[in-house]
């Protein structure tokens, strides 16, 4: 929709409830859910203000019944195309808050992510990573968009892979080849989002933190946080996806953070 009365037509073509985008975004910045008629205004201007590429075009979804969501981090490079173990993830207001990998699935549906996201970074073409998001519903799956950078939900390849995302970007474009993702077991992240207002984040407590073997963590060094913000993400390796996870909470429970 380019304009808000063709915005408001949208809305009543896709139904109530449904999800507004600004065609560029990240993190969730600008997008909401129009749960009533009364929300249509609001999420218009939430659109507006918020998407990455200023006000403009809107995108109005619909919601569609899915068992779980991934991401497919997919390398293009000179030596063809290359896909890591899915990425499931939780996201709150469309922000990133937990990833692990691999995400379990059905051989089937896992084939069909790799031939979605194949034709769809083949379609877009150039060298790199791209994080293809993907609904699973059985052995079905829906495309959802794709990010033709590393993803922040791939931030738990720093330690569960080789290569983590962000080496992998960097070698792609480098017109280097990636014959092979050696991938070394079942991982987990948690993000660290401080909200508040201030230019003074202190983290502490740290060496409680890492105290578990197979813990890591990344600090971003942002320089200040308004509203919320993402400042770092705690890494954890274990047997099962399930372990990892709750010891990334374990971990992510004894930080301290101080705002001043």
């Amino acid at each position: 929709a380019s304009d808000y009365s063709e915005f408001v037509d949208a809305v009543a073509a896709v139904g109530i409830p449904c999800v507004v985008k600004p065609i560029m975004s990240s993190s969730g910045h600008g997008q909401s859910v129009i749960k009533t008629q009364d929300d249509i205004e609001r999420s218009w201007r939430i659109a507006q203000e918020g998407g990455r590429a200023g006000a403009g075009r809107v995108i109005v979804e619909g919601f569609v019944d899915f068992d779980y969501e991934i991401t497919l981090l997919t390398v293009r490079s000179i030596a063809g195309t290359t896909f890591c173990e899915p990425v499931g993830h939780i996201q709150v207001d469309g922000d990133y808050r937990y990833s692990w990998q691999p995400q379990a699935m059905a051989a089937e549906a896992k084939n069909k992510a790799q031939e979605i996201a194949g034709k769809i970074t083949s379609a877009l073409g150039g060298y790199g990573i791209f994080g293809v998001e993907l609904f699973v519903k059985g052995d079905d799956v829906i495309f959802s968009e794709v990010s033709p950078r590393s993803h922040d939900t791939g931030m738990v390849t720093m330690i569960s892979q080789d290569m983590s995302e962000f080496a992998l970007h960097a070698r792609a474009l480098l017109g280097l080849p990636v014959p092979e993702i050696r991938f070394f077991g079942p991982s987990a992240s948690r993000a660290v989002v401080v909200e508040g207002e201030s230019s003074c984040i202190e983290i502490g407590n740290l060496e409680k933190v890492l105290e578990e073997p197979g813990v890591q963590m990344r600090i971003f060094g942002k320089p200040e946080v308004k509203g919320h913000r993402r400042m770092g993400v705690i890494l954890a390796t274990a047997d099962t996806v399930e372990e990892a996870r709750e010891k990334a909470e374990r971990a992510y429970g004894k930080l301290e953070i101080d705002i001043h």
